[in-house]
């Protein structure tokens, strides 16, 4: 079990930045439902991010992008039921903030009401500048995501490590103090190189969360089904498995199958 699980202390935005400032790591991981955001939180990781990712890992998608609001307010109020440590932050799912900052704010504000989230997080820099401002405006915390931003996908047109090149690079460090500037609390670094993602971490001083991003980072993310080895078919070199839960269920169903044909289950002290 965790040792930071003694200090249960709700985490907040300001505990976030606290962290960062004593040099303390950040541990998040994501969580869809409540049976698993109990365990999580309970196991003493300081924030739980309910992604969009939820699209791929329970709904089979290939992308994030078919995820709606109505389904990440359904995921997100069934975490917060769970929790009790960490920061619940939920994901803006595809088509609820770019463009239309009236939107995005209408969007964060049915999040917050209506899921329990205690910040949302939202992809992208500069192109999206009007949507985190109105969305700030209204007290809602921020989480910022830069690098490879899943909900582009078919703009980038795979999966690639972002901000290799000088220019992208550059934008992604102006777009990081901006973030900041603005009011967020925390971002996202995924998949760019390490020794970018060092340069960003130690010039800001909010918080980075890094995926595929290296160690440099104030925290690091993934997806509970991939670190957990329920979902094998994804073996990025940035993820580490913490368990093959993969093979654990399928014996144990097997196991299940198995007794029941051979009427083993349920024998005489499992049944009135």
């Amino acid at each position: 079990m965790s040792t930071y699980t003694e200090d249960l202390r709700k985490v907040t935005t300001r505990r976030l930045i606290e962290m960062k400032q004593r040099g303390e790591k950040i541990a998040c991981l994501t969580a869809y439902d409540y049976s698993m955001a109990r365990l999580i939180d309970e196991a003493g990781v300081d924030l739980i991010l309910v992604g969009d990712s939820a699209s791929n890992v329970m709904a089979g998608h290939t992308t994030t992008l078919p995820m709606t609001l109505d389904q990440m307010i359904y995921h997100t109020d069934s975490v917060s039921r769970a929790v009790k440590r960490a920061l619940v932050v939920c994901d803006m799912p595809f088509g609820t903030y770019q463009g239309n900052s009236k939107q995005a704010l209408a969007s964060a504000i049915r999040i917050m009401k209506e899921s329990a989230a205690e910040a949302v997080k939202i992809e992208g820099g500069s192109e999206i500048r009007e949507s985190i401002e109105r969305i700030l405006s209204a007290g809602i915390p921020v989480c910022g995501h830069l690098g490879l931003t899943p909900q582009s996908i078919n703009k980038f047109g795979s999966y690639a490590v972002r901000a290799r090149d000088e220019a992208e690079a550059a934008k992604l460090v102006e777009d990081a103090r901006m973030l900041q500037e603005l009011g967020c609390f925390a971002m996202v670094l995924e998949k760019i190189p390490a020794q970018l993602a060092e340069q960003v971490s130690k010039e800001l001083s909010i918080p980075t969360i890094g995926i595929g991003a290296g160690g440099q980072c104030d925290g690091q993310i993934l997806v509970m089904h991939d670190m957990l080895g329920i979902n094998k078919g994804f073996s990025p070199r940035f993820l580490r498995r913490y368990a093959d839960l993969s093979s654990v269920i399928n014996q144990a169903v097997a196991h299940y199958v198995d007794d029941v044909k051979t009427s083993d289950f349920p024998n005489e002290r499992e049944q009135y």
